[in-house]
Order: C-alpha cells, then structure tokens, then sequence
C-alpha cells in the first residue's frame, strides 16, 4: 500500500512551481500549505500500517513447525531482508546512528529548530554546516514520495511538507517506533534497503550483532550511501570518534576494513536446509496466486528436525561410499495419511559437483522398484495369488525385435517359486512371467494409474518395463509406494501447510486387497532370505514394508518403502549417470532408508496393516518335488483375495534337482566314470544384479565322479577345491579347468560374467 498523505490542491503545487513567480508566490503560499499540510495530517499512515506494508524481497520458507528452513530472494529490483524490532538492532548502531544523524532525537518533537536555525545562518553566511534534517524529518521523505528530496534538492514547499509531516509524526508514533521504521526503511548502497539487508550483505551477521566499527560504517553510509569507500571510512572514523572511541581508533586499518566490507556479498540469493524443496513449493504458490502479490512467509510441510536428520544422514553414508564413486543421493518422505513432504533433500550438496540438480525429480531408472505394482495388478486381476508358483528358469520370449532373455544374478535358477518370494528375493525372471499375463500396455497404464508421467507408451518399454526400464522421479515413484500403503489409494502430495482438518483427496487406482497383500508380501522377511539373507540391513524391529532396486549398469539405486504412518524414498547414484563401484541394493541406499526408518519411529512403533474386506487367509502346501517328500516352501498361512484361495499348490511336471543332475551327467557320460564338470554348462552367460547382496551372488561349480581333492582353475589360476565349490562371479571371461592334484585337466568349459561386480 502506498501512501500519499500530504497531497495539497494541484492549484496551489503549481503555482508554487511556476518559475518567475516562485520566490514570490512561495512566500505568500507559506502560511496557506502549512494550514493545508495541517488539515491532510490526518492521513499519515500509522506504525502498524506501515509495518504491515513492509515487504521483503526475500521470501522466507517455514517449516511446518514455524521455523525458517529456507530464504529465497524473490525481488531482483531492491535488496530488503526481514522487519527488524529495535531490541534486535545492536546498541552500537543505535547510538552510531543518532551521534551521525540526530543527537537530539529523543528532545525534539519532529524537528530540530535549534540545527535549523544553525543552518540557516550557516547558508546565509555560505558557511558548511551539518543538515537540520532529522530522522523522523527523513522517516517522513520515505514515507511520502512528494518530501523526498530530488536532484536539485528539496523545494520550499517539500521542505514545509516534511517540516509539518515529521511534527505529526512524532505526535502519533512513540520515538522507539520512528526509529524502527526509519532503520528498516532507509536506503544504505546501492540496492541495499535497511539494516538486516546491510548487515547481512557486508558483514555476514544479523543487526543485532554488529559491532562499534561496523555500526560505525552503516552509520556513514547513510549520509553517503554511494561515497568511495575511502570518504565511506573517513566519516565512519568520526562517527567512532564521537561515540567516545578516541583511544580504539585506527582510521588506517578502519579504511582497510570499510573497503573490504563494501566488497563483500554475503547475502546470498538463497540460503537455509531445503533450496530445491523451496524451489519447487515457490513455483507452485506463484502459479496458484497469480496477479495477488509475494507472500512474506510461506507456511510448508516440512518437517526442519526430520529435514536436518536426513540431510545428516544422506550426507554421512554417501561419504562412506566416496570410494566407489557415489557422489549424488536424494531422500522423500511423505505422510501416508495427507501426502504432506516432510522432507525432501534433493542433492548431498558440497559432495556432489551437480548441486543444483533435484534428484528427487530428476528421471531416472528404477529397476527392480517397480515390481511390486506389477504383481499388485496380477493378484488384482485375479491371475495370480501371493502362494501361486512362478518358474525361475531360462526364458526366451519372443518379440518383435526378436527374443527377450532375461536373466537373474546367476545361472542357478531356484525353479518353481512362489510368487511371494519371487517379488521378496527379487527375482527377475518370474517378474518377466508376470507381465507376460498381465501385459505391457496394462501395466504401463497402471504405473500411470499411481501418479507416475511415464514418457513413453507400454509397447516401446516392452517386457523390460517390469525391470524398471522407464524413467520415474523419485518423488513419483515414492508417492505411488504412499498409494500402496494407503490400500490403493492414490492422491496427489503437499508442500504447502494446509488447514487443519483438511483431508486428501483420493482416488482408488487398484484394489486394496491387492494392495494389502503386496505390503504384505514386501514385509516379510522370511521370504526375502532366499536373496538378502537373514540379516538384512532391510529388516527393522516395527513393521516396514520395503523394496530395494538397482539400474542397468549400477547408475541407480533405490529404497522405497513404507511404514504404517510413513513412506520414505532414498536414491544415491551420480547426477551425470555415471555409474558406481562396488555398491549393492543393501550398501547404498537401504542403510539411509533404514536408518530414516528407525529415526522416524523412534518414540511410536508401527503396526501392520488390518486386513481389508474380501481378503482371507487360508493354510497352504506346496506339492512335493522328489520321493522324498521335499516341498517346494514350507507350508504357511497365506493371504488371498476372496474367491482364489487354495490349499495346495504343486507342479506335476517338476524334477528333482538329483534327477536334473543325473540326467546331466548321463549326457556328459557319466557311465564312462571319468570326472566331468556337471555346473555351469558350456557357453554359460552369469548376469550379475547388484540388488543382490555380495555374499549371496554366488555361482556353483559341481563335478560329477571327482574325488574331493579335484581342483579348478580360471585363466590359468587355481581358484577352488572339492567337487562341488561356489564362487563369487566378477566380470569377464574364463575359461575354467577341472584338474586333479597333480594339475592334469581332466575336463574343461567357458563361461563369461557380466553387470557390475560388487566386492564382498
């Protein structure tokens, strides 16, 4: 609001201006603006008013606890920082500026007669004098555009204007509020405007801070906001002078110090915990308040403890990992309830030589994370059930740029598997099988279904889609996890603090039974053993719901999960696509989203999820695989949509692991009772997947009718013993010999590794 409160008729204004006359009508118009000026008095603004039309060029970001997270300029033409109360001005340059400006502040009432009258006789005597302009007198010119004064200086009728304003002034404002006003409105250099802004800019403090020098400098500079730095330093050696500083005065090293500190640009553009947060939360309020002005303050979600925490926490394991060429990492995490963002770190900011780049909404590939939506729509389609037995073996399927082999971490396929611990140990093959029934372009419409903008359509993924081909944000992919813990549920997030009460809205993309069920395929820990083993660093003490992932080429990797309040998203990787050494789906980004986990819910556990209606739970076995009475998994309870449970699954056409061995060995002719590498086979390709934890990557070698003192060699290096070995696989390409003790070859065969390898 701008406020004119002074205006006199345009008559009288321009008759005052009208050059020959102007000496004359001046003199005669004197006592008629003054009565003018008097009667329009009515209109000063008041120190709230004032105070309230304050504006910022900076916007501040509020934590949803009301602490300032995030300073962001957003009024490229001023440089104005917050609203400054007068206790949080330093003494110092409270007592700099009324010895610079106004001695007699607190004794007049507006103006100073006793300066003005000094000064009129100093004009008529062409003497120099020190200006009877006193701050409330100079509050009044900024206050009021007309009493500023111009380049010629003030005219007669300004200085009347200015004279009667800074009277009525003084009579309706306390001095304590005048000199608040005056600090925080007047202009100090350049575009500097008021105290925090030059205070913050030159000398890196707040006001209340600032010392006796540098009081004594911001107090010259607004007699000379623009002077050289030497003229700066030389009134500001006086001023310290006149504060009764004689003895602590070295006006040599004052200029030194003045020339350095009107250099300085301290006040950065933006600054505080959650810049790419902040970013983002700007765009959205500006695009939804467009045309009604800047919000000085803007209320978010976030949460400034959980924020640091993470910040922390990113921080310190991606350093743990400098050694295998991570330098970038990203964490989200949302209240499953509203969707509000209680935290998000976008960058690990001095670590990474991209800072700027969000890598919560920088695209990306998931990999394996996609997976539990993928069989959240086979169970929903009814083609599926959390018990129904998936093969993991070699497959080859057809396409139209020929054939589509996916492949696990090894050779040594688990068989006939249950689609539970399929999707717990991760495994790649029966995910590939499964979009096989449910189809791409479904899947593809029910990733788009949970929120999440893929670029491209289902048939230019292809069956790869269910490997995490595409392209997701971590914030998308995150927030599609959030529907899963919502029973399916999806709604958009929130960044900026909403009313209480106020709910989300949702929409059902799938049905919550699935959705149950998938949670609580994803929490079981029994079932994740085959692959992450008994101790994963994914197992937590309260109920969690997790799914780690990891690109082609280990350039991603990722941990998305959820707890009964919480979903938290963790990615690490490079911001240049680069890809990392030695890290695995448990040693990048799932000990940060464990560790989250457990801060979050360090005073308040997590309960699983009650079942929905139209899910039951029935005992299963799984049919015998060999004479002996072996299952295939243990019998357990298992969840089911109504109307698809069963009490047995089984596969009558399934061999005996001794049955496939002694087929293989009659092939290689076992009945010659020669020794013969039985594992791995000839031409055998091992494709490594870092979602896999080292010790558990592992390749078996079995020679059948060999003598445990049998040998194998690689490249021409021994490398194991026995007839049946296991190896940790690493990229290349070996040709491997089975020799006896006395190093003579008795069988040979070729196999090549490839992915990333990962160290133990």
């Amino acid at each position: 609001m701008t406020h004119r409160p002074f205006a006199f008729p345009a008559l009288v204004r321009h008759a005052l201006r009208v050059g020959r006359y102007r000496s004359v009508l001046a003199t005669a118009a004197l006592p008629v603006a003054a009565l003018l000026l008097s009667t329009n008095a009515h209109a000063i603004p008041t120190y709230e008013e004032v105070r309230q039309d304050f504006r910022s060029s900076e916007t501040l970001i509020l934590s949803r606890e009301g602490e300032a997270i995030q300073r962001i300029r957003t009024d490229t033409t001023v440089r104005r920082g917050q609203w400054m109360a007068l206790a949080d001005v330093s003494p110092a340059l409270r007592a700099a500026l009324l010895l610079s400006e106004d001695k007699r502040f607190y004794e007049h009432s507006g103006v100073d007669w006793r300066a003005a009258s000094a000064a009129a006789w100093g004009n008529l005597w062409n003497q120099r004098t020190r200006g009877a302009s006193t701050i409330t007198m100079q509050l009044a010119g900024l206050l009021d555009g007309d009493w500023q004064q111009g380049p010629g200086g003030r005219s007669v009728v300004q200085k009347i204007g200015q004279t009667v304003a800074a009277q009525v002034l003084d009579r309706r404002w306390r001095k304590d509020q005048i000199l608040e006003a005056y600090l925080n409105l007047v202009p100090f250099r350049g575009e500097l405007v008021g105290i925090d802004a030059l205070s913050r800019t030159l000398f890196d403090k707040a006001p209340h801070g600032l010392d006796d020098r540098e009081a004594a400098v911001a107090a010259a500079l607004v007699r000379a906001p623009n002077a050289k730095p030497q003229l700066v330093a030389q009134r500001a050696c006086g001023v310290l002078k006149e504060m009764n500083k004689p003895g602590a005065v070295n006006c040599d090293a004052l200029d030194l110090f003045t020339t350095g500190a009107l250099q300085r640009r301290a006040f950065h553009p933006s600054e505080g915990i959650a810049p790419h947060f902040s970013r983002q939360l700007m765009a959205q309020v500006r695009a939804a308040d467009a045309g009604r002005g800047k919000a000085p303050q803007i209320r978010s979600t976030l949460s400034a403890p959980l924020q640091r925490t993470a910040l922390e926490t990113l921080t310190r394991h991606l350093r743990e990992l400098r050694g295998r060429h991570v330098e970038d990492g990203a964490v989200i995490v949302l209240d499953n309830a509203t969707g509000d963002v209680l935290a998000w770190i976008g960058s690990s900011g001095v670590l990474s030589q991209a800072q700027e780049v969000d890598g919560v909404l920088a695209w990306r590939q998931p990999g394996s994370t996609l997976k539990p939506f993928l069989y959240a729509e086979a169970i929903a389609e009814k083609r599926l059930t959390a018990a129904s037995l998936i093969e993991d073996s070699p497959a080859y399927i057809p396409t139209a740029s020929g054939l589509y082999i996916p492949q696990n971490y090894d050779r040594q396929f688990k068989g006939w598997v249950s689609a539970r611990t399929a999707l717990a140990a991760s495994l790649n093959v029966p995910a590939v099988r499964t979009l096989v029934m449910v189809g791409t372009d479904p899947f593809h419409e029910q990733l788009v279904a949970f929120g999440m903008p893929l670029r491209e359509s289902g048939g230019y993924y292809g069956y790869s889609l269910a490997l995490g081909s595409a392209e997701v944000p971590l914030l998308h992919l995150t927030n599609g996890y959030r529907a899963l813990a919502n029973g399916g549920a999806f709604s958009a997030v929130r960044m900026q603090s909403a009313p209480q009460g106020s709910a989300a809205t949702h929409k059902q993309v799938i049905d919550a039974g699935a959705a149950f069920i998938v949670g609580d395929m994803l929490s079981d820990t029994n079932a994740r053993v085959r692959t992450f083993g008994p101790d994963s660093v994914l197992n937590t003490r309260f109920w969690t719901a997790v799914k780690t992932g990891t690109s082609k080429d280990m350039r991603d990797n990722y941990a998305v999960g959820w707890s009964q309040r919480y979903t938290v998203g963790v990615w690490v990787g490079n911001a240049s696509g680069a890809p990392m050494h030695d890290v695995s789906g448990t040693s990048g980004a799932a000990p940060i989203w464990a560790e989250l986990m457990r801060w979050l819910h360090r005073q308040q556990g997590s309960k699983p999820p009650a079942p929905p209606p139209g899910v039951v739970r029935t005992q299963v076995q799984f049919g015998a695989q060999d004479a002996a009475g072996n299952w295939l998994e243990s019998p357990r309870e298992e969840w089911f949509l109504r109307g698809t449970e069963q009490k047995r699954f089984a596969i009558d056409a399934v061999e005996s692991l001794q049955d496939s061995r002694r087929a293989r060995a009659a092939d290689v002719g076992e009945t010659s009772m020669l020794p013969r590498i039985l594992s791995p086979a000839q031409g055998t390709i091992v494709a490594l997947d870092p979602d896999i934890p080292p010790a558990r990557q592992r390749v078996q070698f079995i020679a059948t009718n060999a003598p445990e003192t049998v040998r194998w060699r690689f490249n021409g290096k021994e490398k194991g013993r026995g007839a049946e070995w296991t190896w940790l696989p690493w990229p290349g390409r070996y040709q491997v010999e089975l020799m006896d003790r006395s190093g003579k070859v008795l069988d040979q065969t070729s196999i090549e590794v490839r992915g990333a390898g990962v160290r133990q």
